[in-house]
């Protein structure tokens, strides 16, 4: 039989667990998080975001919580969204899907940590003091895709002796990258030999009528810009690319496991896994304006052999040897 007095004391008890729990709750670290595009397609890399986390001993829900932002390809919503996490005053923002995010996110705060994903040099840009010493409140993982299109153009060159006209698409939306990616197809396409045309697609209506435009005047192959709004678009393109039989080029590898042809660039999961590492190193105290920005060291070539037959294109055995997958 439970005393009157021991019974007022577990009553007590269970009353003060729903306390304890919010409090908890409460002192649990935000994460906020800005990305360009949208979660949609964009998956593989949030889980290996989370991987970085759970690498440092963090796991959403358990000891920290993330507040998402997605700007829907709609770039001009990310300042607004930037300064309301700053509102919220969470612990450490972590910036997706390119330069823009991080630039919302630095002009909104000097004293939230941030941690950037980004492809464009974050020194060259003003982001950050030096790649070893960022200095300030940013740091992060810069991966290069604009280097690339040279060799990304010369693979595909080598899959296809013959090409000679090439549609370029970019992203209206993400205009700095647009003219960037414009400008070096352009230039390595003009010392290869090759007619550049550059098509502005920055929805899926847009890319509907860049591919309607083929019937007309058909392009040898397709060259995408490393835009995660074309990540994210994927399924899309594959299958517009596959009705029309031209063989398409990306900058990392996601389009090809859909059907795209070939896509070389850096491991975009592995810089998403080590921001997430330096956000949990951030969160055990550690200061981003000293730990050095990482740079990708490994770089993918994916071919997608299913989608050669089908185009009827023979993979050269020199291509295969130093492809890192083909997808049989």
């Amino acid at each position: 039989m439970i005393r009157r007095r021991e019974f007022i004391t577990l009553l007590g008890g269970a009353a003060a667990w729903p306390i304890a729990a919010r409090a908890q709750q409460a002192a649990m670290p935000v994460i906020g998080f800005l990305g360009a595009v949208s979660p949609t397609g964009f998956s593989d890399r949030l889980q290996a975001f989370h991987q970085g986390l759970k690498d440092t001993g963090y796991a959403e829900g358990a000891n920290i919580a993330i507040e998402y932002r997605w700007a829907e390809n709609q770039l001009d919503r990310l300042p607004a969204m930037a300064a309301d996490l700053v509102r919220r005053q969470v612990a450490v923002i972590v910036t997706s899907g390119g330069t823009v995010p991080t630039i919302a996110a630095k002009a909104a705060t000097t004293t939230i940590p941030i941690v950037f994903a980004i492809p464009e040099d974050p020194v060259k840009l003003g982001i950050i003091a030096s790649l070893a010493r960022p200095g300030g409140n940013l740091t992060g993982v810069n991966f290069f895709f604009g280097e690339l299109v040279p060799k990304r153009l010369e693979l595909l060159r080598e899959l296809m002796p013959a090409m000679t006209r090439v549609a370029v698409f970019v992203n209206p939306a993400n205009p700095a990258r647009a003219e960037l990616h414009a400008k070096e197809a352009e230039t390595a396409g003009r010392a290869m030999g090759l007619q550049i045309q550059v098509f502005q697609a920055g929805t899926s209506g847009e890319i509907d009528a860049a591919f309607a435009t083929f019937a007309r005047e058909r392009p040898d192959a397709l060259f995408f810009s490393p835009d995660p709004f074309f990540t994210v678009r994927r399924v899309q393109l594959a299958t517009l690319a596959a009705r029309h039989a031209i063989p398409s080029a990306f900058s990392a590898r996601e389009p090809v496991d859909v059907g795209g042809l070939i896509s070389y660039g850096p491991n975009i999961n592995d810089a998403y896994r080590q921001t997430g590492v330096y956000t949990g190193r951030i969160l055990k105290g550690a200061k981003p304006g000293d730990l050095p920005v990482l740079q990708s060291t490994k770089f993918d070539l994916v071919i997608n052999a299913r989608t050669a037959q089908m185009l009827g294109l023979t993979v050269p055995p020199s291509l295969l040897a130093i492809a890192d997958e083909v997808i049989e």
